[in-house]
């Protein structure tokens, strides 16, 4: 499974205009409603595409594809090679047309989440770390802190890196004492 970021304002776009699934129709086939506002489908090496927007507005998608003996049968009958290529631009263009950003573009986005994932991490390392070694932190300080702990690790569990590394600067901070 796979989010990607959205452009804003993009998802309430799409959903005036018959939602995912019509986006969906355009790249796809035996595209199916999902209960979740999404849908499910298909596509030559692709047997199963599931899409939907999550709460954060974040495109969450997960594709199951031929592979093995199955993928090898695919490429070699006829015309398997072109109907590969053509299932990777079908999926490249729903995923430009879905989030409003270009692949370079998703791929900048998905550095710069790692990066925030990392930071938020590093930072409840830190705080553990600190909490250790410090004489100066109350055992009230260090429950708070053990609750902003699960926090973080809470958000980054949903996806929501930036709300995560906020939360862990701030736990840092507290710790500190600034």
């Amino acid at each position: 499974m796979e989010r990607f970021e959205v452009k804003r304002g993009l998802v309430k776009t799409i959903n005036s205009e018959g939602g995912l699934k019509s986006l969906a129709n355009k790249h796809f086939e035996n595209v199916k409603d999902t209960d979740n506002g999404g849908f499910s489908a298909s596509w030559g090496l692709m047997t199963e595409i599931n899409a939907h927007y999550d709460d954060d507005g974040k495109l969450v998608v997960d594709v199951q594809q031929l592979k093995g003996i199955d993928l090898q049968n695919f490429l070699e009958k006829e015309g398997g090679r072109e109907g590969a290529m053509e299932s990777r631009k079908r999926w490249s263009s729903f995923l430009d047309d879905s989030t409003g950003y270009n692949a370079k573009q998703r791929g900048d986005k998905a550095k710069e989440n790692g990066k925030k994932v990392a930071k938020a991490k590093s930072g409840i390392n830190m705080a553990r770390k600190l909490m250790e070694l410090s004489s100066k932190v109350t055992d009230e300080m260090r429950a708070q802190a053990e609750e902003m702990i699960a926090e973080v690790e809470q958000k980054l569990e949903e996806g929501n890196a930036t709300r995560a590394l906020s939360l862990s600067e701030k736990l840092n901070k507290m710790l500190e004492g600034k």
